[in-house]
């Protein structure tokens, strides 16, 4: 598997990669090239004079006029004039391939306007080193620049050319964005000329690359350049369910391999019937479920008169036979499908014997551990019952000890008994002194 954007040393060897740039899928560039000619060592004798020079590991391609000075083949790194300065690339293409990948591209000859002024050296390459190594803060610096100007937009690349003169920003952004007051503060900031650029998200990812759900590297990444729309009718003919999570890549949009097999889908629903939802029996209705298309079989739900469905899987032919009969209002007795939901005596697995010739040992049977906590209540409860017991014979001792003392006190307690004894001998002696003495 290639590399998404490993970075290069001085020698030009990829730092990232263990195979130091003989990968897989042909090299560490996204949209890969492979130069045929050269490997076959085959002699051009009318040498094409523009060459395909890449920038960034693929991330920008451009098309460069080779001048008669200058001897450089596929695979070399080289300095290209620009606008205002020069950038440092690495020729992808050279010869009649050229001549091929321009038609492709729809570039005229007369478009290529700027030429390759040498072979690059080592100051040159550790210059792209300088220049890839500032790409990834000031990214993160943009964003936050961005966000403090409340500009509804997201930076998803930086790109700095090798002189280091000018900085290319690459965003995404639903509607228009309007970047004046954005450019004067990166201005400020980075100190370099500055270029706003507007891509899509899938050119995003195809720039950021990475891993796509089949294991394989993305294919915007890699091959794909045309990007076609891709709607959900094309996962509805290829009976794929309609799931966003399941049907969207990483760039957020539906997956442009879901357009790869809609020809050979639409072109083998062309004998399957329409409007076969339903069939008519005559002792109930089939339900279209759905369809097998390279088996060409269609399944239909039917009621088996106790009251539940049973699944049958028809033939095409078999489907139009029934459709016919319908239409010259005739209902046949049965479907004659196979049935999925009757049950069949099947040959049962057991799991249970040695089938790997290992032998097992027993387990261990190990005894149920008692509960703390129930326990602990329990003796308490226990000795709580013991203690009420042990304090009511107590008090029953007491109460017994009380009842076999003697009553030492004969005369009552109250005071009130002595005022009523002395009142009575006071009365009696009043008796005495008022009676007549009779000795007179």
């Amino acid at each position: 598997m290639g590399c998404a954007g490993c970075a290069t040393g001085t020698d030009g060897a990829p730092k990232g990669c263990q195979n130091n740039g003989s990968c897989a899928t042909g090299g560490c560039n996204k949209l890969n090239t492979f130069d045929w000619i050269k490997v076959m060592d085959i002699h051009d004798p009318n040498p094409y004079d523009i060459c395909e020079v890449s920038f960034k590991n693929g991330a920008s391609k451009g098309f460069y006029k080779l001048p008669d000075s200058v001897h450089a083949v596929t695979g070399d790194w080289v300095v290209v004039d620009d606008k205002s300065g020069y950038d440092i690339g690495k020729i992808g293409l050279s010869g009649d391939l050229v001549r091929l990948q321009m038609k492709k591209k729809k570039v005229r000859e007369s478009d290529v306007q700027f030429d390759i002024i040498r072979i690059a050296h080592e100051k040159d390459l550790e210059k792209v080193d300088e220049a890839r190594s500032k790409e990834h803060e000031a990214m993160v610096k943009a964003r936050a620049i961005a966000r403090t100007l409340g500009l509804e937009m997201k930076i998803g690349d930086v790109e700095y050319r090798c002189d280091l003169r000018k900085a290319t920003f690459y965003y995404t952004a639903e509607g228009r964005v309007d970047f004046r007051e954005l450019v004067r503060s990166y201005a400020q900031e980075f100190k370099v000329k500055i270029e706003m650029r507007q891509i899509g998200a899938r050119q995003e990812s195809a720039r950021i690359g990475g891993l796509g759900p089949c294991g394989r590297e993305l294919c915007c990444s890699t091959w794909l350049t045309d990007f076609k729309s891709v709607s959900t009718s094309a996962a509805r003919y290829q009976n794929l369910s309609i799931n966003q999570s399941k049907l969207s890549g990483q760039c957020g949009r539906l997956k442009c391999c879901l357009n790869y097999e809609l020809d050979t889908y639409m072109e083998a629903l062309k004998d399957f019937p329409k409007n076969a939802d339903k069939l008519y029996t005559a002792s109930a209705k089939a339900f279209l479920i759905k369809m097998d298309i390279f088996k060409r079989q269609m399944y239909y739900s039917l009621d088996d008169g106790k009251g539940r469905r049973v699944i049958l899987a028809l033939d095409v032919d078999r489907v139009k036979e029934v459709l016919e009969m319908n239409k010259k209002g005739e209902k046949p007795t049965e479907l004659k499908g196979i049935t999925y939901n009757q049950t069949e005596d099947e040959d049962v697995i057991d799991f249970t014997d040695d089938v790997t010739g290992v032998i097992e040992l027993p387990k261990e049977q190990k005894k149920p551990k008692r509960n703390k906590r129930r326990g602990r209540g329990r003796s308490n409860k226990s000795s709580n019952a013991k203690g009420k017991s042990n304090t009511q014979e107590k008090d029953n001792n007491n109460q017994k000890s009380r009842n076999k003392r003697p009553n030492r006190r004969k005369g009552p307690r109250n005071s009130n008994s002595k005022n009523t004894n002395s009142r009575n001998n006071q009365q009696k002696n009043k008796g005495k002194g008022n009676r007549p003495d009779k000795s007179n």
